[in-house]
């Protein structure tokens, strides 16, 4: 059975043991990365366990964002940016639907959430030029609840040291040096989203979701979640929707449209959703993810990599290709 053969049998999400990456032998790195070259050529997701990031950690912005949440919808629009379209702070339900980013026109998605920027911003030209001041919008924090904005910075800064971990796992299973993703994402304009789905007391419009079907845009994204009714699916080959099992310290990884570009198509920017819970007699109950989006460096050029043959799309920067998805999805680059 060759390669291509074993990955298409793939229906489900593989959970993947990053550890021996961490600590072993260069043996066990390509190991490692091995097994999430082929789930990113069939599936474009796995879930990953052994990454070192501590339960308190997570469980405490877990914890913070509940609260903020549960807050009178006033104060939480206190929390809003002043300027409309911008992605910080806070945006109550109906904002967006993301599937607008892939050119689906649909009803907006039964979310609210709050956007969170790089929290280690320096005086360099590369924030504070005309261009870098785009992507590097200062953050806004809510007044309450107290420790939001430590939890959210503790836990951002610790997906960054995590995205360096799996992006030199890429590079091993996309045969270039371990390092070549280094300089192209160190700087990353990525966001942290905190989704919160609201549980439900109506019944959504039709083809209404919680979240729409929709490509993430950049490099990793890293997905803490919750085993609630209405979560995450995705997309397999064939076309089924299969249910992604979650929890809050199983991290859920998937790529997005540019690593799938770097990888001349090779991996797959797979689309994915989150369902309504289950129509019932009972009370259905909210939810709450923790998105982390590692999007290269604004000045990354994107291009096919060496290893992977002649190039299928034309060279994109990386900032320029997150402002066109943005602006499809009621977001706008900041003006300077």
């Amino acid at each position: 059975m060759n390669g291509r053969t074993a990955c298409s049998m793939m229906r489900t999400v593989p959970v993947i043991d990053i550890e021996p990456a961490r600590s072993g032998s260069g043996s066990d790195r390509r190991g490692v990365a091995t097994a999430i070259d082929a789930a990113c050529r069939e599936i474009g997701f796995f879930a990953i366990t052994g990454h070192g990031v501590a339960e308190r950690l997570v469980d405490e912005l877990r914890r913070r964002a509940h609260e903020f949440f549960a807050l009178p919808i006033a104060e939480k629009l206190a929390s809003r940016h002043p300027v409309a379209g911008t992605n910080r702070g806070y945006q109550p339900v109906g904002h967006e639907a993301l599937s607008a980013a892939n050119d689906d026109a649909g009803p907006p998605d039964l979310k609210e959430f709050f956007h969170i920027g790089p929290v280690d911003v320096t005086d360099d030209a590369y924030y504070t030029s005309a261009l870098g001041r785009r992507h590097f919008t200062p953050n806004i924090w809510p007044a309450a609840p107290a420790g939001f904005e430590q939890a959210a910075t503790a836990y951002y800064r610790t997906m960054s040291d995590l995205i360096l971990v799996l992006m030199r796992l890429a590079a091993l299973a996309l045969d270039v040096d371990e390092a070549f993703f280094d300089d192209k994402v160190d700087r990353s304009i990525g966001t942290m989203r905190l989704n919160y789905y609201p549980a439900q007391a109506t019944t959504p419009r039709p083809g209404q979701l919680r979240a729409s079907a929709h490509t993430d845009y950049g490099g990793f994204t890293i997905l803490s979640g919750e085993d609630v009714p209405g979560g995450l699916q995705v997309r397999t080959r064939d076309g089924r929707w299969i249910d992604v099992p979650t929890s809050p310290t199983t991290f859920v990884v998937n790529i997005g449209d540019l690593l799938m570009r770097w990888t001349n198509d090779r991996w797959l920017s797979n689309m994915h959703r989150v369902v309504n819970p289950p129509l019932g007699d009972g009370p259905n109950r909210a939810r709450l993810s923790i998105a982390f989006f590692n999007h290269p460096n604004y000045d990354a050029l994107i291009e096919c990599l060496p290893s992977q043959g002649a190039a299928r799309h034309p060279p994109v920067l990386s900032g320029e290709y997150r402002d066109t998805k943005y602006v499809k999805t009621g977001f706008t680059p900041a003006t300077t």
